[in-house]
């Protein structure tokens, strides 16, 4: 991967873009997008240049491949459910790991536990459960008499991540109007936008109400 990618790499998360949406752009499998991102920083942490820096202290040193990765919970069935949250564009270690918790039988584990179960770092499973927590997939909770953080999945959770991300395509949705009303409404511009502010403000609605709607379901 060249320093170019790199750069193409952070202005893709500094934009918001999903790893899929970024392979896509480079032309690379999502994998190698999220084992990049990954074993750099992370999300927030990315640094183009310090990436490229690390990567070719490593090829240098002639660092050994890492051991081969743990299957995924539970066999066939969970790679499927793995790739198919890779493609909607969640993470591959963050897909792994909320796979793990919703396969757990009181949907509870602590960091040191998904570390240990999926064979890899603390760090890969704090960048992973920090984004299950902001976007509402899980939730964390403390344990007072041991100092630690606990995950947990409940059905609860997936009414909070829907909400979540139906209210951040809202406020897209009132940043495109915002941008039409500058453009000037009578421009085609300002007409695109408002359209397109006036849709996605509509379906995000729309999503939010039926998720109050059908929350008994889940109860």
């Amino acid at each position: 991967m060249t320093q170019q990618d790199r750069q193409r790499i952070a202005a893709g998360l500094a934009g918001g873009h999903s790893y899929a949406e970024i392979a896509r752009r480079l032309d690379r499998p999502t994998s190698t997008i999220s084992r990049e991102v990954g074993r750099n920083g992370g999300p927030r942490g990315y640094r183009p240049q310090q990436a490229h820096q690390a990567t070719t202290r490593r090829a240098r040193r002639g660092t050994p491949a890492p051991p081969p990765a743990a299957g995924p919970p539970g066999g066939t069935v969970g790679e499927e459910i793995i790739e198919m949250a890779v493609r909607a564009g969640l993470p591959r270690m963050t897909a792994r790991v909320h796979l793990d918790l919703l396969l757990s039988e009181d949907g509870r584990r602590t960091a040191a536990e998904l570390a240990r179960r999926l064979k890899v770092s603390p760090a890969s499973v704090s960048v992973s459960v920090n984004y299950l927590v902001e976007h509402g997939y899980v939730r964390r909770e403390r344990d007072p008499r041991r100092r630690r953080d606990i995950y947990v999945v409940d059905d609860d959770a997936w009414y909070h991540s829907m909400v979540i991300s139906s209210r951040q395509t809202l406020e897209s949705a009132r940043a495109a109007m915002a941008a039409a009303e500058a453009s000037g409404l009578d421009g085609p511009v300002g007409q695109r936008m408002a359209r397109a502010g006036a849709f996605l403000e509509r379906v995000s609605l729309d999503v939010i109400e039926s998720a109050d709607r059908w929350r008994g379901l889940l109860a």
